[in-house]
């Protein structure tokens, strides 16, 4: 496909994002990185061009391209004019989104994990920032920069605000994790704000969530329904956690199962079995190979444990690395115009 790369959107240390217009006058985004350094880009093309759901950005394609004498490596995907969930909140100056809008959100998001769970994928990094809003209030999953096959043997990624107890005690990151970050955003939607509070030290935050046995606090106001969707959410046992499909069942999303599926369309979700930690503390996790964490050692002290969560978390001074290609997702996704973000 012809097209011509238009005007940054936003840059990394080893990614850049721009606008591109097809030579029939479509516009979309091109995420781009040297492609001697596009190691996670290349694993995102991966998972996007097997997937066609209308809950999960588009895949456009993937071009290798030579610009300034470098080989280029370029992810084409579709898109997102109307921003993400968190530009949604701060087009309100931060007030909260109201029940009627976080069950209909929220609906598709599950709908969307629903569909990538039954292809056996884990996103492992389900926030407000990787959630695209359309026109109408569509809502599409984006950002599998973090994804993995399930069962597959790779270092924990993700955001750490978002992330599940057993994530971040480095046991597991199945499905069930990313049911954990759907009730994480709930909380992040209802309050405008980080699912955690009161977060200072990250290192201590990360150990709080992996062995205190608490859940984020669910904020005043919402009725019973949506406090016990929730509730289903953050269970701290992954086998005891709710899954996708089953929440799609619960009344909190089922009351607006009709309204959701007119805005959609067609449903191309499939049934499945039904996953990380955020923006107040860091925007990403770094590289997950330089985590350095198997999540399969066992750990035998409590001075081991509070070494691994160090690990996990990183050092939060240290150049932020991987899962979001350490790019501001949140520019590609606003409403500004395209000539004020360029260079």
């Amino acid at each position: 496909m012809g097209w011509t790369r238009g005007g940054v959107l936003g840059r990394g240390s080893s990614a850049t994002v721009s606008t591109a217009t097809s030579t029939t006058g479509e516009v979309f985004a091109v995420k781009s990185a040297v492609l001697s350094q596009s190691e996670t880009l290349q694993r995102e093309q991966q998972f996007l061009s097997i997937l066609s759901s209308p809950y999960v950005v588009s895949y456009k394609g993937c071009e290798i391209t030579k610009e300034d004498n470098e080989l280029m490596y370029n992810l084409l995907m579709q898109y997102m004019p109307e921003g993400t969930i968190v530009d949604a909140i701060g087009r309100r100056d931060r007030v909260r989104l109201n029940e009627v809008e976080i069950s209909r959100y929220t609906r598709q998001i599950v709908r969307g994990l629903e569909y990538l769970h039954s292809n056996g994928i884990v996103h492992c990094d389900i926030k407000g920032e990787n959630l695209l809003v359309g026109k109408g209030g569509v809502i599409k999953i984006a950002d599998l920069g973090c994804a993995k096959w399930v069962g597959e043997d790779v270092a924990v990624r993700g955001t750490p605000m978002f992330m599940a107890p057993e994530v971040a005690r480095g046991e597991e990151q199945g499905f069930a994790a990313d049911i954990w970050a759907v009730g994480c955003v709930v909380i992040e939607m209802a309050t405008g704000g980080s699912p955690w509070t009161n977060v200072d030290d990250p290192v201590s935050v990360l150990y709080k969530i992996a062995y205190s046995g608490e859940s984020p606090e669910i904020p005043d106001g919402f009725s019973h329904r949506a406090n016990d969707f929730i509730r289903k959410c953050l269970i701290q046992d992954p086998k005891e956690r709710w899954g996708a499909t089953e929440l799609l069942k619960h009344p909190f999303l089922r009351r607006f199962n009709r309204q959701t599926q007119q805005i959609i369309g067609e449903d191309f979700s499939r049934g499945s079995p039904t996953s990380i930690l955020d923006q107040d503390v860091w925007s990403s996790m770094e590289e997950s190979a330089s985590v350095g964490i198997d999540p399969y050692q066992p750990s035998c002290s409590s001075n081991s444990l509070r070494q691994r969560i160090k690990q996990l978390a990183g050092n939060p001074d240290e150049e932020q690395r991987n899962c979001e290609e350490e790019i501001n997702w949140m520019m590609i996704r606003s409403n500004r115009n395209i000539g004020e973000l360029e260079d």
